[in-house]
């Protein structure tokens, strides 16, 4: 999932929780990974340089060319610098409404639009020392994340920068495993005895029986 800031990712969560409770499933079935882009250096100033830099990197058109094969909506047919509006679309509407209805007073063009899908995709992006990384992204989760995908601006650049910098952040204030536990990957996300989607599950009815 996304959303431009903690408030609004904490509402959807809450929302989508609300649903799933009315439908008869158990709301805490449903875990919700954010989409996020880190940028980290050493210093904020650092991580604010290699922001800089990647923007110089972005091709206009090849933002455009992203942004319209996510939204379903050929952007080239409008100015560069003509505010974004919300288009009702079939495509990824979540993309659009990031930059549209996220109750921020900003007003993207298509040009900042463009530029900013153009380093790592429509998320967020998080700035700063490994500290503060963090701290962001401790915002992230009181609102409700479980856990994050994180994008890249150049591989494996952003990953070694995020695995040398903030992970060992996050490992010493006790909010990131140092080791992987024994268990299934659906284990790792819900916890020992989770191998398999529980009986009231809707997908568990689609499961074959074990084989004799």
């Amino acid at each position: 999932m996304t959303g431009p800031t903690p408030e609004v990712v904490a509402e959807c969560i809450r929302d989508t929780r609300e649903r799933a409770r009315k439908e008869g499933r158990d709301p805490q079935d449903l875990l919700f990974f954010m989409f996020l882009k880190v940028i980290t250096g050493a210093t904020e100033a650092e991580a604010r340089r290699k922001y800089d830099d990647f923007l110089e990197y972005v091709d206009y058109e090849g933002g455009l060319a992203l942004l319209g094969g996510w939204t379903g909506v050929d952007f080239s047919r409008f100015e560069p610098d003509q505010p974004v509006e919300y288009i009702e679309t079939n495509a990824i509407r979540s993309l659009l409404q990031g930059f549209t209805q996220g109750g921020s007073t900003r007003k993207w063009t298509v040009r900042d639009v463009a530029r900013a899908v153009g380093i790592g995709g429509g998320g967020p992006v998080v700035i700063g020392a490994p500290e503060q990384v963090a701290d962001d992204l401790m915002q992230w989760v009181r609102a409700g994340a479980d856990g994050f995908n994180l994008a890249y601006m150049i591989t494996p650049g952003t990953f070694k920068d995020f695995i040398e910098g903030v992970v060992p952040v996050l490992q010493r204030r006790g909010l990131m495993q140092t080791e992987y536990g024994e268990g299934t990957y659906r284990e790792k996300l819900f916890g020992s005895g989770r191998s398999h989607l529980p009986d009231r599950h809707p997908g568990a009815r689609y499961a074959r029986a074990p084989e004799k």
